[in-house]
Formats: structure tokens, C-alpha cells, sequence
């Protein structure tokens, strides 16, 4: 049975159409990714499920004593109490009971025999149930283990936090409660890549059902095991995850498209028809002219696809060969060493991805690249002819009072981009406003069509160098994707601080990654291969460590020896040794099989509609075999550089 059902859901701000007779359900232990357009209503049908909001029409019905627990994109805390006491604020119902409970028995011991004793006793054993049924009795030892498995010191607090330690927070004040029913929106945000894999982590072993918003398509292939997309008033469902989805929706839109043509052709032969006039008259003819009327009506009523942004970035003039040179470049803040003897060299045409924790020191590193900041010690040479267009995730370039037509282009209806002249309204409606939305004042947008309004201002400025900072918050994912294709074209250098792995992977050409304690290096290639990158020289820095300890041990061997050939023999395989690297090939060939036996059963999707548990198991088993192959492979090569 479905924990919770929407039947025929309908609701409208003004004349648009969020939901239009949209049907959802959601069955214990799933994990549905909800993803649609900016703008189209997937907050409203999150705040319905969580019974924050109603619609205007539509049967809502879910299981009894459900229990759903909200978490906002950006959650609010009374900042002045500790850690403890906000996640303790989940659990405030079930601490109501208990001081009621208290105060009942307290006036119990006090009242004598009679009318008011025996309410009194009544409703003291009706709490009873109630504490026992949500476990309130132990309520301070469930607040303790949550802090403990989310990794959160109590006694800190709240307004000392990062973002994303307050979103940890807001977490575990959701979790503490045990809920059947868990609704995220936007759960990544102000999470780094670290704070992201704990968050998927989490989440996968967690046996509540999940309802989740994001535009993270890696988060959505790693946890989701349904997809859920709001298109168009109506949501359209997809078993299995991202991936999954992306196939299944382009087949879905192609015999759309071909059934719409279709049905057009036969339109027009009809229209054609009706024309002729004699023919159309005779009795016979009515019932064609009734289909016609109905046909007509059904093209009016066709929701046809939304239109895509149109990104086209003004081109400056190209700049010097080098853009910047950095040479053991160091900025400290007070005792702290945010970059620490720094060298690298920024080229034209470079596409650069920065990544490292929150606070690590990213936009610092920019400032310093693009000559905004010096350092305390070293040398940054600036290329020649940079022209600089500055994408901030914060958003502070925006004037709030200013209409979105004079952000673009102030005191002018007319905008160029790469010398085409173009009115700012036609402009505009390529990233999607809507003339009246163009004249409307910025602070009436939402987080992403501010994110839009930005990108517009910066594609309208010619430039050579495109410095990003988490340009992809608030986007939608059909223009994330067009993003990417927009830089991955675009001649001039991107510098691009993100922490969507999927971005970084499709855009950039290579990662400057922070080491910690100041220290940062560049990586070739995008965030999947830092990764392996990163953690072969982590691999490689262990085996260093244990080498000394290992040529000891052989030098002893070689002492007590009382021939040179038990050296010689040590350096070669072992009888043992020589089986395993004949036995690796075919391991190694065997996961892979077993990785691409998975990973058609998870693109077609139809496991998780079957068996939602094995299709999870299926989905951690296929990350699994990534790990064990690695390990397989490097085994085989030092076994076979030994054997040389």
C-alpha cells in the first residue's frame, strides 16, 4: 500500500497551471528524485506532501499515524542555542508530552479520590500510550545518537556554523524524529563535494521513503530509485535513476513529436477540406465537422514542450597566449595560510575547474589569478588584453530595486552580442522571461531565474575570460545542460568553482584541487579524474611510508642468509604469488562483465519498478565494482612489474 497519494492534484498561480490533474504516490522505501523547469512548481507539490499547503482541487489521502518531516532549501534556526537543543527541537512533541506527563502525575499526587482524580488518571494513562508509542521516553539518548551518526558536536553553537554544517543540522533535527516520510529540497546546497558523499551515504541507508528536489544529477544517479518529472502541469514517473530517466524521456519526447506531427497533417488536410464549403454542407459531411470542431479543441489543449534558453556568450578579443603566471604564491589571513608556495601557469583557451572544501580558499585563489588580490609572498604575472566577465554565486552584482530589462541594459532597449543588435525584450526571452517578467523588479525572482538574470548579463559583455562561481545553483537541468555545451564550445579561458561533479566533469579540462593546509595542486582531466588521480597518490604515498620498513625486513633477510640466492628468490614471485597474477586477467574480465551485465539492467529501469530493494543493491554493487577493479588492476601491475 502507497504511504501517500495525490489523485487529480490541481493548482494555479494566476493564470499558470503548476499542477493539472497530476496523479503522484509514493511507496515505502523508495527514494524519488523530483526534477522540472524553474519555476514549475516542484517546491508547492513538496509543501503539499508535506501538508504545508493544499491544492486547489484533487484527493490527497496518506496512511494513518504517517509520520513526514520537512527540510527546506535554506532552514532556519534560533541561532543563540546550541547544536544539541536544535536538533531536540525535532523531537519538541514528543517533549510536550513528557512535561505534560510531569505536570499530570505532579497534580495526581496532590488531588484527592474523586471526580477530578480519576480524569486526571484517565488522561495521565492516554500520555502514557502516546510517550510509548514515539519512544519519548528516550528522547535525550536519540538525540545523542543522531548527533553521532550526522558527526555534530552538541555543544556547539548554532551561529558559529557553516552552511553546511547548519544544513547537517537541519538533518538531524529531521532524522531524530524516525520519520516514515523524508522531504528534501535542494539537499546539496551549501555542501561540499565531502559533505555531498556523506549526504548520498546517509541517505541510501536510511529506510524511510525520500522525496527529494535537486538539479544534481550525480546526487539523482547515486540515490534516486525513481524519477519523478513535473513537466508541464502533469507528473511523468521513471523507474531506475538519472540515467535511466534521460533515455527513457528522450524516446518518450521523439513519438511525441511524431504523433504530434501526425495529428497536424491530418489537421491541416482537414482544415483544407472544411474550406471547399459545397461538400462540408451535406448532411452526410456532419460528423466530420464534429470530429474537426474536436480536433481543433485538442490542438488548443496541447501542452507543447517548453522552450530552451538560448546561451550566447559575447566573444571579446583574444588575449595574450598566457593569462596568468603564478610562482610560489602565498596568502595568509592572520595565522591562517590560505595558499601555501602556489605555482601554476593559466593558459588561453584553459578551462579550469577549482574544488576543495567550503572555506578552503577557492575565490581566493581566483582574486589572486585574476590579479584582484596580492599575495604576501611570490609572483602573479597578468596576461595582455583580459577581458573579465565575473559570474558571483552570491549574487551581489544584482540591484533588487532595478527592473530585469534595465539590469541588462540600462537606459537602452537595445543589447549586442557578438555585433548583433538585438532588442533587450527578444534578448530576454531567450532566457526565458517573459516580456511582462522583463519588466518586472529583480527582487521578485526566484533563486533561479536570478541565477538566469546573471547569466544574461554576462553572456551580453564581451569577454575573453569567464570567471564562474557556482554558477549552476538554482539552475534547472535542461540549462545546466546547455551551459555545458555553451563553455564547452566557448574559444576564451572558463575558471569555474562548482561543486556539481557533473558539470566539472563535461566542462572542464583540468582541476586545481586544495590539498589542505594551504597547499593545492593541478590535476588533468575533470572531477572524476581528480578523484582517481587524487587517491592513486594517496595509494602511492602509503606504499612510500611502508617501504622503508620493507627494505629492513629484506636487509635482514639478506644478513641471515648464508647465500646470496635466498635475496635473489625473495625478489621474485612466490609459487602463490605467480598464481594470483595468472588469476587476475581473468578476475579483471570477470568484473567487468558483471559491471556491464549491471549497468544494463540499471539503464533500462525496469528492475526498480520490479524489486525497488535489489534495484538499490544493484546500484551500490555496480559503484562497488569501480573500487575492486582498481584494486584488481594496480595488483597486476606491481605483481607483473615483479616478475620482469
Amino acid at each position: 500500500m502507497s504511504l501517500y497519494t495525490i489523485i487529480g492534484a490541481q493548482l494555479a498561480f494566476g493564470h499558470v497551471a503548476l499542477l493539472d490533474h497530476a496523479d503522484f504516490s509514493l511507496e515505502a522505501g523508495e527514494r524519488v528524485g523530483l526534477i522540472g523547469r524553474n519555476g514549475a512548481g516542484k517546491s508547492s507539490l513538496l509543501k503539499i506532501v508535506a501538508d504545508l499547503t493544499k491544492p486547489d482541487d484533487g484527493l490527497v489521502t496518506r496512511q494513518q499515524h504517517l509520520t513526514t518531516v520537512y527540510v527546506p532549501q535554506e532552514p532556519e534556526f534560533d541561532t543563540d542555542i546550541s547544536v544539541f537543543d536544535a536538533v531536540a527541537a525535532g523531537l519538541s512533541e514528543a517533549r510536550a508530552l513528557l512535561d505534560e506527563y510531569d505536570e499530570v502525575a505532579h497534580r495526581l499526587a496532590d488531588v484527592p479520590e474523586g471526580a477530578e482524580h480519576d480524569a486526571l488518571l484517565a488522561r495521565m494513562n492516554t500520555l502514557q500510550s502516546s510517550l510509548d508509542s514515539i519512544d519519548a521516553w528516550n528522547w535525550r539518548n536519540r538525540v545523542e545518537t543522531t548527533l553521532e551518526q550526522i558527526g555534530l558536536d552538541g555543544d556547539a553553537r548554532v551561529s558559529a556554523l557553516s552552511g553546511g554544517m547548519k544544513k547537517r543540522v537541519a538533518l538531524a533535527r529531521a532524522l531524530v524524529v524516525q520519520p516514515d516520510v523524508l522531504l528534501l529540497d535542494e539537499p546539496t546546497n551549501h555542501l561540499d563535494f565531502e559533505g555531498i558523499r556523506w549526504l548520498e551515504d546517509l541517505l541510501v541507508s536510511q529506510r524511510a521513503g525520500l522525496f527529494f528536489i535537486t538539479h544534481d544529477r550525480a546526487f539523482l544517479d547515486r540515490v534516486a530509485t525513481r524519477i519523478v518529472d513535473l513537466d508541464r502541469g502533469r507528473l511523468l514517473s521513471y523507474p531506475g535513476n538519472f540515467s535511466a530517466y534521460q533515455t527513457r524521456k528522450a524516446q518518450q519526447l521523439e513519438v511525441e513529436r511524431v504523433e504530434n506531427d501526425k495529428f497536424d497533417k491530418l489537421l491541416a488536410q482537414e482544415e483544407v477540406w472544411i474550406r471547399k464549403g459545397v461538400e462540408a454542407r451535406r448532411t452526410r459531411s456532419v460528423g466530420r465537422i464534429a470530429r474537426l470542431v474536436q480536433m481543433r479543441n485538442e490542438r488548443a489543449d496541447r501542452r507543447n514542450v517548453q522552450g530552451n534558453v538560448k546561451l550566447d556568450v559575447g566573444q571579446g578579443e583574444k588575449s595574450g597566449k598566457i593569462v596568468a603566471e603564478l610562482t610560489d604564491v602565498t596568502k595568509r589571513y592572520g595565522a591562517r595560510t590560505v595558499i601555501d608556495e602556489f605555482t601554476a601557469t593559466v593558459m588561453r583557451g584553459d578551462k579550469i575547474g577549482f574544488v576543495g572544501p567550503n572555506g578552503a580558499g577557492k575565490t581566493t585563489l581566483l582574486k589572486l589569478i585574476l590579479g584582484e588580490l596580492t599575495p604576501d609572498d611570490g609572483t602573479v604575472r597578468i596576461g595582455t588584453n583580459l577581458q573579465v566577465a565575473y559570474f558571483d554565486q552570491m549574487r551581489a552584482q544584482l540591484d533588487l530595486d532595478k527592473s530585469v530589462a534595465d539590469t541588462i541594459s540600462p537606459g537602452s532597449d537595445w543589447v549586442e552580442v557578438n555585433g548583433t543588435r538585438k532588442h533587450v525584450m527578444s534578448y530576454l526571452g531567450d532566457f526565458l522571461f517573459a516580456p511582462e517578467r522583463a519588466r518586472s523588479p529583480v527582487q521578485s525572482l526566484s533563486g533561479g531565474e536570478r541565477n538566469r538574470l546573471l547569466l544574461a548579463r554576462l553572456f551580453a559583455r564581451p569577454a575573453n575570460v569567464l570567471v564562474l562561481d557556482e554558477p549552476t545553483n538554482d539552475l534547472d537541468i535542461p540549462t545546466l545542460e546547455l551551459l555545458e555545451e555553451l563553455l564547452t564550445d566557448y574559444d576564451g579561458t572558463v575558471l569555474l568553482v562548482s561543486h556539481d561533479r557533473a558539470f566539472l566533469d563535461n566542462v572542464v579540462t583540468s582541476v586545481i584541487a586544495s590539498e589542505g593546509e594551504g597547499k593545492w595542486r593541478e590535476y588533468v582531466g575533470g572531477f572524476t579524474d581528480w578523484q582517481v588521480q587524487r587517491d592513486r597518490s594517496a595509494q602511492i604515498a602509503r606504499d612510500a611510508l611502508k617501504q622503508p620498513a620493507k627494505e629492513a625486513a629484506q636487509e635482514s633477510a639478506q644478513k641471515d642468509s648464508a647465500t646470496g640466492r635466498n635475496a635473489q628468490r625473495a625478489a621474485k614471485l612466490s609459487f602463490k604469488e605467480q598464481r594470483e597474477l595468472e588469476a587476475l586477467p581473468v578476475q579483471i574480465a570477470a568484473l567487468e562483465a558483471e559491471q556491464k551485465t549491471i549497468g544494463a539492467q540499471l539503464e533500462d529501469g525496469s528492475i526498480f519498478a520490479k524489486d525497488a530493494s535489489e534495484g538499490t543493491r544493484l546500484t551500490e554493487r555496480y559503484g562497488a565494482i569501480d573500487g575492486e577493479l582498481l584494486t584488481a588492476m594496480e595488483r597486476w601491475d606491481e605483481l607483473e612489474s615483479r616478475r620482469k
